[in-house]
């Protein structure tokens, strides 16, 4: 597995879409869409991403493949925990020949347990705060180094552990003030955007250290005033992902189609992704949005 991927996958819990898992062999004697039901591998409680409502990205997207392929669309819910790929995409429905889901809708281009398709999205780890609280002039993840010493030295600062801002705040001496949070809470009922709007409404961190997507949602939808800076793309510390689709390993044909499902709607995806406020980086790294 590649550096990035293992970055990705620690901090996800943001993010979001990926877990160690081994099992299966990919091999079924029924076809994938033979049925004519699109059948997705989700989390069911874990926004901006997914959940049983269908309000998440990943649940919007699913959607307008279904409506595309013009099958039904069905999901295998599943905590995006230890056990996840072995739970849905590479297990068989009790007495049959089929697997429980056929597609996860976002992981690592690079990921081991899975086909991955082309990529369809890149964005970026972001910091967030609170309007309104002595930070708005940091525009960038610089401009934080550059407050007055006294309001540096007193922030209180979420991260994520083994994610790359917490080679960040290595880097720039800023460890010691951070609150560390755990990628996996062990709790299903709670999601990563929801812990850190209410820390950060109470006070308990003044910045946290996101996935962009999740940070992105919180801007759009947190009560709290929330800004967000999403972190340029360097060559030391690797701040950015491209996210594919993922499939089990030997469904070529399968995997073919949904990459040019996705080609053919790649402006209509990336229109979900901006309402849901994700940082979007384009080829050359500049934030698109």
């Amino acid at each position: 597995m590649t550096r990035k991927a293992r970055e990705y996958i620690a901090a996800l819990v943001m993010a979001a879409p990926l877990l160690l898992s081994f099992g299966a062999s990919a091999q079924q004697s029924q076809p994938v869409g033979e049925d004519r039901v699109l059948r997705v591998c989700e989390d069911p409680n874990n926004l901006p991403f997914s959940n049983r409502a269908g309000e998440g990205f990943e649940n919007k997207i699913a959607e307008l493949l279904a409506r595309e392929l013009g099958w039904k669309l069905e999901y295998t819910w599943f905590p995006q925990r230890m056990g996840f790929i072995r739970n849905t995409l590479r297990a068989r429905e009790p007495n049959s020949d089929r697997f429980k889901c056929d597609l996860i809708i976002g992981v690592p281009v690079g990921f081991e347990l899975a086909a991955t398709t082309n990529p369809y999205y890149r964005s970026t780890y972001a910091l967030a705060y609170r309007k309104g609280t002595g930070l708005d002039s940091v525009t960038t993840p610089e401009a934080l180094l550059h407050l007055e010493p006294a309001k540096l030295k007193s922030l209180k600062l979420g991260v994520f552990g083994q994610t790359p801002p917490a080679d960040w705040l290595l880097r720039h001496h800023l460890l010691e003030q951070a609150v560390p949070y755990q990628p996996q809470t062990g709790d299903a009922e709670r999601y990563p955007g929801e812990i850190i709007d209410k820390d950060l409404a109470s006070g308990k961190i003044d910045v946290a250290f996101l996935w962009g997507p999740i940070a992105g949602y919180l801007a759009k939808t947190s009560p709290n005033g929330v800004v967000v800076v999403p972190f340029p793309p360097e060559r030391e510390l690797h701040m950015d992902f491209r996210i594919a689709m993922g499939v089990r390993f030997g469904e070529r044909a399968w995997k073919d189609r949904i990459e040019r499902l996705v080609e053919e709607n790649r402006s209509r995806i990336q229109e979900i992704l901006v309402a849901y406020g994700v940082p979007l980086l384009d080829d050359e790294g500049r934030l698109m949005r």
